[in-house]
């Protein structure tokens, strides 16, 4: 996942998933939040997932979410 802290929030998106995304007041909540975004999107194949190349800003980190 790549998450960054903007002001009051953290924001984050998986690389991996294209579309699953999230904004939320605690880290701890933003993790959750991208967990279930994974979860939902797990239908789609792998050929789908993987088709987009990451755009990870310089002020944001790259991180392995596990679900």
């Amino acid at each position: 996942a790549v998450i960054k802290k903007e002001g009051d929030w953290w924001i984050g998106w998986l690389v991996e998933l294209p579309g699953v995304n999230a904004q939320e007041r605690t880290y701890e909540e933003l993790i959750e939040s991208l967990k279930v975004g994974a979860e939902d999107m797990h239908a789609l194949s792998k050929v789908e997932r993987l088709a987009t190349e990451p755009e990870i800003p310089e002020d944001a980190r790259l991180e392995t979410v596990e679900v």
